[in-house]
């Protein structure tokens, strides 16, 4: 699956001071370029330098192509996925949480190659969790 960039950042969940306000621009930046809601949008998670607590890339993406840059998604990649409750920020939160925690307690063993929060035209929100 290739998937066009739109933003991109490199931040940390635990050591980046700034990750909160980077991550809220690069999602503002973004919907400045892209009407969210009329096209399925993603957020992609990858280049992880160890795990959830390393450094990692997050870029918004959608899979129209726009002339920029593109990641492809291995087609062989096995998914966890993870419907959110409420499309909202709290809810996204939660579920990374819940991902986070299945991890720490071994229930959850991920490859830390291309993760993404898929928005999709209907309000619905999965996060997809590459697995082993």
């Amino acid at each position: 699956m290739k998937l066009y960039l739109v933003n991109s950042i490199r931040t940390n969940n635990f050591t980046d001071a700034q990750m909160t306000v980077k991550i809220k621009k690069l999602w503002e930046d973004s919907s400045r370029k892209i009407v969210l809601g009329q096209k399925n949008v993603y957020g992609v998670y990858y280049d992880y330098e160890s795990d959830y607590k390393g450094n990692y890339s997050l870029s918004v993406a959608i899979d129209e192509n726009n002339g920029n840059p593109f990641i492809e998604i291995p087609l062989n990649e096995r998914y966890e996925i993870f419907r959110v409750d409420s499309a909202d920020e709290q809810g996204i939160v939660k579920t990374w949480k819940k991902i986070w925690d299945q991890e720490a307690s071994g229930l959850l063993e991920r490859a830390y190659t291309y993760d993404f929060e898929k928005y999709s035209t209907n309000g619905e929100v999965e996060i997809y969790i590459a697995i082993k």
